[in-house]
């Protein structure tokens, strides 16, 4: 399998405060990998880190291209990010909000991308000149998913994407995440709180601890793994 991103030796801190040491990891074309681990353990700074919203150094490469400079450069580059919260914005439309995702291409297929959004979630086309702010949680999940997918990205990042969301919701937000990898190549990098739901969805996972990769392996190996079942699957 072709490597699509690769993490060598990143660091990353918050002003003094060191959030990543040394963290590597690949990420393979048409991949689903998760990156796993307790609150603190530096998941969402990893994200932050490939998207440029974090003071970092280190190697980032996507496509064997070394990604630099702040999260422009990193949408440029084909990177789409659906942070933690979502990141809707609230006091714009649903078609507002998917029409700022295709923000940073020149090409003329934007409408036909709006189309193909709609495919996957109907209810956007449907309700296009609705204030995002009054849609429920789940909605606008889907929003800024749909959102990131008219960058038309090469790989997402998604950020904690189930969190204060009813568990229906979360499974129709996960069974799209699985036809857009398995139908449209989408390469994935997810932090998901809940390891049951991420290791079932990926190939590949990370375990972070305390900015640290500490352990890493197939979904598989690592749902078989004691300490992971332990302190992430509560059993």
């Amino acid at each position: 399998m072709k490597t699509l991103l690769e993490l060598d030796q990143v660091q990353a801190r918050y002003g003094p405060v060191q959030a990543l040491y040394d963290v590597s990891l690949t990420v393979g074309e048409g991949e689903v990998v998760a990156v796993l681990g307790a609150n603190g353990a530096g998941k969402t700074t990893t994200l932050r880190a490939v998207s440029g919203t974090v003071a970092r150094s280190g190697s980032i490469e996507l496509d064997g291209k070394t990604v630099r400079g702040g999260p422009e450069s990193s949408a440029r580059a084909g990177i789409a990010h659906v942070p933690e919260g979502r990141g809707t914005f609230v006091d714009l439309t649903v078609n507002e909000n998917l029409r700022l995702g295709a923000y940073t291409r020149r090409d003329r297929q934007v409408k036909q991308d709006l189309q193909r959004v709609a495919a996957y979630f109907p209810w956007m086309a449907e309700r296009g000149g609705q204030q995002a702010g009054t849609l429920s949680g789940g909605e606008q999940q889907m929003l800024a998913l749909g959102r990131a997918l008219m960058s038309r990205p090469r790989l997402l990042l998604l950020d904690e994407p189930s969190l204060g969301l009813a568990p229906m919701v979360v499974r129709e937000f996960f069974r799209t995440v699985r036809e857009l990898n398995e139908q449209d190549g989408l390469t994935v990098l997810l932090v998901e709180q809940d390891a049951r739901i991420a290791l079932a969805i990926s190939s590949r996972a990370y375990v972070l601890e305390v900015g640290r990769v500490a352990l890493s392996g197939t979904s598989a190996e690592l749902r078989d793994d004691e300490n992971v079942r332990r302190s992430y699957l509560g059993y």
